[in-house]
């Protein structure tokens, strides 16, 4: 089980990073974009470690309130989450 959990959390936190990065080259472009919700469910499936990292990593959605408390909330209860299912 701990390898699973280990394994996801790479994984997801990969994608968030991936995905938000990709996102704010889009908006470079003028292009269309990855909805708000897509960045906050990858958060919320524990990729909120990687979704904050490349938010600023590439100052993409800082300046966002819901983003600059959203993502920080979402990464105490990822670490929550994952601490019990760690344990």
């Amino acid at each position: 089980m701990v390898k699973v959990v280990m394994l996801w959390f790479v994984v997801i936190n990969i994608i968030g990073y991936v995905v938000m990065s990709e996102d704010k080259n889009k908006a470079r472009k003028r292009r269309e974009r990855v909805p708000e919700k897509t960045l906050f469910l990858l958060a919320a499936m524990g990729g909120a470690l990687g979704v904050l990292i490349a938010m600023y990593r590439k100052r993409h959605k800082t300046r966002h309130t819901s983003f600059r408390i959203g993502i920080p909330l979402l990464l105490l209860l990822n670490i929550f989450l994952y601490s019990y299912f760690l344990r």
